[in-house]
């Protein structure tokens, strides 16, 4: 731990520049980063005084391959990016957690009392509260802190801000009464833990993967409680390539529906088999009796079901292609996995508001301007919210201006992978 003043000192003189290049990995992110840490450290200061503090951070994630797959126990490949959600932290003797998100009302969860409080559901006291439960049942140290925490992970956008928030909680309590010895996998398991019980919300483990273990991973979910979680290593900065999310500005009411029918149509598939998951089921057999899961179940099951036996092998695919050096590879793979989601996965627009569709219009306007120069495809959930794109250096700004035309200025947000999930920020 360093006193806060030290530390302002410290970011001032920029005695932390080459840390800071290590996590935001984009050189021109530095300056604003080195201004953010010392805006957080006064925000402490205002709220708590001066004092020791540790800095902590949690990515946000990006989905790279396996759309809509993770829930049939399938196999994705995500990434941890450069937005991440930061926290100014002081122990406490106490047992006590006080927390100030900004923008957000101060809160405290007393540790005293670990149980789920209904009226903690769709909370953040909700989600602390599940952190430091499931980390004490499995029987670690947990105790109290005050922190100031602030992200510019964006909400809605499906990069997982609740998962980096969560992450980030239960590495607070790992660095400060477990000597950062409890493992990411471990953390991003009670964060999913505490989403779904104490926060309320169904969720799968992928979100909590990516922020939590940092890097490209690959993760396969055949055993949903043992996770098989594999880092691939690649340098997306040596293929001269950026990662870029962009805000298609549609709206996301009365779309819970289309959402949840995704996974219900594909275990009506499954279900057809006398099985759980899609996962489970052989994937001969579903193309041999296709005309009577027709019958039983209706066209777009199966089409749903299609796109998840394929998918499922394209994850396998961009990590292969990658592994080898095959960028190009990897990027047709991409393409393939974007166009799937359109015809098959059919997650690009609701077809009850057939006139607003602002995913496929950023689709159809990348398509057109990136020939040569990237791919793009839907990014998460789908009929709303944000694509992706992986995009030619030398042709990011372009891209970024088109898109920034389409749907106005600061839509498209240019990113890169960051090689780690929920850290401590100076070890």
């Amino acid at each position: 731990m360093k006193d806060t003043k030290v530390l302002l000192e410290e970011f001032a003189a920029k005695q932390h520049q080459e840390r800071l290049q290590e996590i935001y990995v984009d050189t021109g992110v530095l300056e604003y980063q080195n201004k953010r840490y010392q805006a957080a450290i006064h925000k402490y200061e205002e709220l708590y005084g001066s004092g020791e503090v540790e800095l902590f951070s949690a990515a946000g994630r990006s989905e790279v391959g396996g759309n809509h797959t993770d829930h049939q126990h399938g196999e994705v490949l995500a990434a941890s990016i450069n937005l991440d959600a930061i926290a100014v932290v002081g122990k406490w003797e106490k047992p006590v957690i006080k927390l100030l998100s900004d923008g957000y009302p101060m809160i405290t969860v007393d540790l005293s009392s670990l149980e789920k409080k209904d009226t903690e559901e769709g909370t953040s006291a909700g989600l602390i509260r599940g952190m430091a439960y499931g980390l004490k049942k499995n029987g670690h140290e947990i105790g109290g802190f005050r922190a100031f925490v602030t992200s510019d992970v964006l909400n809605g956008a499906g990069m997982s801000s609740s998962a980096a928030f969560e992450v980030l909680v239960g590495t607070i309590l790992s660095g400060l009464y477990n000597d950062m010895s409890i493992s990411s996998v471990e953390i991003a398991q009670v964060a999913q833990y505490a989403e779904n019980v104490y926060f309320g919300k169904p969720c799968g483990l992928m979100d909590q993967m990516a922020c939590s273990v940092g890097g490209l991973i690959h993760i396969d979910f055949a055993d949903p409680k043992e996770p098989v979680v594999e880092k691939v290593e690649v340098d997306f900065s040596a293929y001269h390539h950026s990662l870029c999310i962009t805000d298609t500005k549609g709206s996301h009411a009365d779309l819970t529906d289309d959402y949840a029918q995704i996974p219900e149509e594909m275990k009506k598939v499954a279900d057809f088999f006398g099985k759980g998951f899609l996962r489970e089921v052989d994937e001969k057999e579903f193309y041999k009796k296709i005309p009577e899961i027709r019958k039983k179940c209706g066209d777009r099951p199966v089409l749903r079901a299609l796109h998840f036996f394929e998918e499922d092998k394209r994850v396998e695919r961009e990590v292969t292609a990658l592994k080898a050096g095959d960028f190009q590879g990897f990027l047709s793979t991409i393409k393939e996995s974007g166009d799937s989601s359109f015809k098959y996965l059919q997650n690009i627009y609701t077809n009850k508001d057939v006139q607003n569709q602002s995913v496929s219009m950023g689709l159809a306007v990348s398509d057109s301007i990136l020939s040569g120069y990237g791919v793009s495809r839907v990014h998460g959930g789908g009929f709303a919210g944000t694509i992706q794109a992986f995009v030619a250096d030398d042709f990011v700004e372009e891209y970024r201006e088109a898109l920034d035309d389409l749907y106005g200025e600061g839509s498209c947000h240019v990113l890169k992978v960051r090689p780690f999930g929920g850290i401590k920020v100076l070890p």
